[in-house]
């Protein structure tokens, strides 16, 4: 299952993680993190389906930085609001995306987050050119506000559903490219996403001309996370809809291919998945399970080859 890589490193333990609930808190998020022996974890900074938030206080701040400490989480992830639209065409709704966005910014900067992933956009119409463009303007504005932040904005991958931008691989090359300082930018990957925006992953050589095309358009050294989901629909059906780790269309060989290869080794990848339980235990320990057994197997592919080569 795990792809053959020349020139492998020591093996490296992944950071496998989930998107989490805030409920209650954000720093109890991190010790249910700490409770799945996660290496990873994603929250939102606040509610996602509200335009405002009361400030985070200096205690909850302090709370979720030494609750993720304690779990051994290095680089947290955010995601934003799903409400802000970058690309939008209406200049209202536009300038209250951007400022949003800097309260987003900010929040992450403050609880300790190192990627804030977020949806490009959707162009509603204006065109993708012009959607990138504004996507681009806004950014530069968000930027502008938040100097000297080190938290970077993570543009993800999309599925391709309506005008959101971000299905193409060359929608976030336009948007890295126009942006004046694209080095606090990073890009973050879902799999159910590429997959459903008609990138294939299934087998050997198919994983390896979209990891190809990704690093030629983007850069591999551009993404900083990854998404790990299995998809429910098809391979460009453009439809988001998430399923659990060998439960959908992509099935477990993608997944086993990603956590074998080292260029992505260090990462955060993290499941969002359909939550709940199954048989009394939790899905996410479930799909944690399953990851876990692919770095096995990967990490004993690797072994083997080491092996071999020395006694070559």
């Amino acid at each position: 299952m795990a792809a053959k890589i020349k020139g492998r490193p020591a093996w490296i333990r992944r950071k496998f993680g989930a998107h989490l609930s805030i409920a209650g808190g954000h720093d109890r998020a991190a010790r249910a993190a700490a409770a799945l022996g996660m290496g990873a974890l994603q929250v939102f900074t606040k509610s996602n389906n509200q335009w405002n938030a009361k400030p985070l206080t200096d205690e909850q701040v302090a709370a979720f930085r030494s609750a993720t400490a304690e779990a051994g989480i290095a680089d947290p992830v955010a995601h934003d609001s799903y409400l802000i639209n970058l690309a939008s065409p209406d200049d209202t709704l536009w300038r209250k995306s951007i400022d949003a966005m800097a309260v987003e910014l900010e929040r992450a900067e403050a609880l300790g987050v190192v990627d804030l992933v977020s949806h490009p956009g959707a162009h509603v119409g204006c065109g993708e050119e012009a959607g990138i463009a504004r996507v681009a303007a806004a950014l530069d504005e968000v930027h502008r506000r938040t100097s000297g932040f080190s938290c970077r904005i993570a543009l993800e991958t999309t599925a391709g559903q309506g005008s959101c931008l971000g299905h193409r691989f060359e929608h976030l090359a336009g948007i890295l490219d126009r942006v004046l300082d694209a080095d606090r930018l990073s890009v973050c990957v879902d799999t159910c996403h590429v997959f459903a925006a008609g990138y294939r992953l299934g087998t050997a050589s198919e994983y390896n001309e979209t990891i190809g095309e990704l690093d030629r358009i983007v850069g591999l050294n551009r993404v900083r996370a990854w998404h790990l989901n299995d998809s429910v629909k098809g391979c460009g059906s453009r439809v988001d809809r998430h399923a659990g780790l060998g439960r959908g269309e992509l099935g477990l060989e993608p997944f086993g291919r990603i956590v074998a290869d080292p260029r992505f080794a260090a990462l955060p990848m993290i499941l969002e998945t359909p939550k709940g339980t199954e048989g009394g235990e939790d899905l996410d320990a479930i799909n944690l399970r399953i990851l876990r057994r692919l770095e096995a197997a990967a990490e004993a592919d690797a072994a083997g080859g080491s092996r071999a080569a020395r006694a070559s």
